[in-house]
C-alpha cells in the first residue's frame, strides 16, 4: 500500500514513472469521450472515497473523472455531514469505516495533522488533495504540463514563481529538488518560504533563488507560475497584503522580461495577481494545465494501488 501525501516522501524514480504512465494513457485516449473508460480497466471494482473540508472545483472533477476512466467509482463526502465533524465519532473509528467501505481515500483539508492522523489509522491508500503545507497532486500535474508543452525535461528549463509562499509553492520547491530544475522565487521579503523548508533544501545539497524584485526573478524564465495572493480562508488584512504584492503583479511588461517563448501557468482560481491580458494571452496555458490534472491523477491512483506498469 502506497500513500501520496507529499512529494518529499516519493522517490524521483517513482515520480517520473507516474508522469510516464500519464503520458501513455493520455495518448491512448485521443479517440475516447470523457466518460469512456480506458480499455484495460485497471481499477475495475475499486471505490475512491473523497472528502472535502475546503472548496474544490478542479481537484473534485479531476479525481472523479480519473477513477471513472480507470474503471472504478467514487463517492464524495463533506466532513460536516459525518459524525467526525460533530464530535460523535473519533477520527480513528472514521478511518476504520472508510477502510472497510472504500479502496482509497482522497482528503482535501485545512489541517495537516488530520492528514497524518488518517495515515496512521487507514488501511487503504491516502492521497493528499490539498493541505495547508502541500499540494502535491497539483504540482506533479504542472510538471507534466510544462514538459508536454516545452517538449523537453523540466531539468533543462528555468522555472519562476511570482507571488505568495503557500502550499503550491512548497510543493514546487520540493519538486525542484526531485526533478533537478532551476527555480527562482519572486516575493516580498516578508513572504519568503519557511526556514524549515529552506533548511531541507540545503540538506539535499540543492538551492532555490529568491528575489525581492520581480524583474530579476523572471529574467530568462521559460515558465512563470503564480497563484492567488489571498487564498480561501486566509486570516489576514486583505488590503494590506495586496498592497505588499502590488509590484509583483504579473503584467504584460513583466512577462516581457522573460524568454520570448515563456509560458504562464496558474493553478486557479485567479485574482488580481495576474493581469487579464496575460491570463488570456497565448502565453497562458491555464486551461491546458487544468485538464492535465485528470491524466496525472489517474497515474497517481495507479501508483497508490500498485498498478503502475
Amino acid at each position: 500500500m502506497k500513500h501520496f501525501l507529499n512529494l518529499k516522501d516519493i522517490s524521483a524514480k517513482d515520480l517520473r514513472k507516474i508522469l510516464s504512465e500519464a503520458k501513455k494513457r493520455k495518448n491512448k485516449r485521443k479517440a475516447l469521450t470523457t466518460l469512456q473508460t480506458d480499455r484495460d480497466l485497471p481499477l475495475k471494482g475499486k471505490l475512491l472515497i473523497q472528502m472535502f473540508e475546503k472548496s474544490s472545483l478542479r481537484t473534485r472533477l479531476s479525481f472523479y473523472l480519473a477513477i471513472k476512466q480507470l474503471g472504478g467509482g467514487t463517492i464524495t463526502l463533506r466532513s460536516n455531514e459525518l459524525h467526525l465533524g460533530q464530535g460523535g465519532e473519533t477520527l480513528e473509528d472514521t478511518a476504520k469505516i472508510l477502510s472497510t467501505y472504500g479502496d482509497g481515500f482522497m482528503l482535501r483539508t485545512d489541517d495537516d495533522k488530520k492528514i497524518n492522523d488518517f495515515r496512521k489509522y487507514l488501511s487503504i491508500p491516502l492521497i493528499n488533495g490539498l493541505s495547508p503545507s502541500s499540494h502535491p497532486t497539483q504540482i506533479l500535474s504542472d510538471i507534466f504540463t510544462v514538459e508536454e508543452i516545452k517538449k523537453k525535461p523540466i531539468s533543462k528549463l528555468k522555472i519562476t514563481w511570482i507571488g505568495d509562499t503557500n502550499n503550491v509553492l512548497n510543493s514546487l520547491i520540493v519538486a525542484s529538488v526531485k526533478f533537478n530544475f532551476k527555480l527562482s522565487i519572486g516575493c516580498p521579503k516578508k513572504y519568503i518560504p519557511h526556514s524549515s523548508l529552506m533548511n531541507w533544501i540545503r540538506n539535499q545539497k540543492k538551492k532555490v533563488h529568491i528575489f525581492n524584485k520581480p524583474n530579476e526573478a523572471v529574467k530568462d524564465a521559460d515558465v512563470i507560475f503564480s497563484d492567488k495572493v489571498i487564498s480561501l480562508n486566509d486570516k489576514v488584512n486583505v488590503k494590506q497584503k495586496l498592497s505588499h504584492f502590488k509590484s509583483f503583479r504579473i503584467t504584460p511588461n513583466l512577462i516581457k522580461k522573460a524568454n520570448k517563448d515563456c509560458i504562464f501557468l496558474h493553478c486557479l482560481p485567479r485574482g488580481p495577481e495576474v493581469d487579464r491580458k496575460v491570463f488570456l494571452s497565448k502565453r497562458s496555458k491555464v486551461w491546458h494545465q487544468a485538464l492535465n490534472r485528470v491524466h496525472v491523477q489517474k497515474s497517481i491512483l495507479l501508483y497508490c494501488f500498485d498498478k503502475l506498469r
